[in-house]
């Protein structure tokens, strides 16, 4: 805490906020970045059709 003090009378207070508030963003921008990297995997794996069955196959199962 005492190097702080000197440090925001240095650099200035706008700049120390922007700091701190970049500190605690970065863990929540490392979740969205995972996220939307994931993405395209999921999307994949939601638009594969489910499969079609004929008649013959039916009857297959049924049996």
């Amino acid at each position: 805490m005492e190097q702080l003090i000197p440090f925001i009378s240095d650099v200035g207070f706008p700049i120390v906020v922007t700091l701190y508030l970049l500190h605690r963003i970065e863990a929540k921008l490392d979740t969205v970045v995972q996220s939307i990297q994931g993405l395209p995997s999921r999307l994949q794996e939601r638009q594969e059709p489910e499969p079609v069955y004929t008649q013959k196959a039916i009857r297959e199962i049924n049996h």
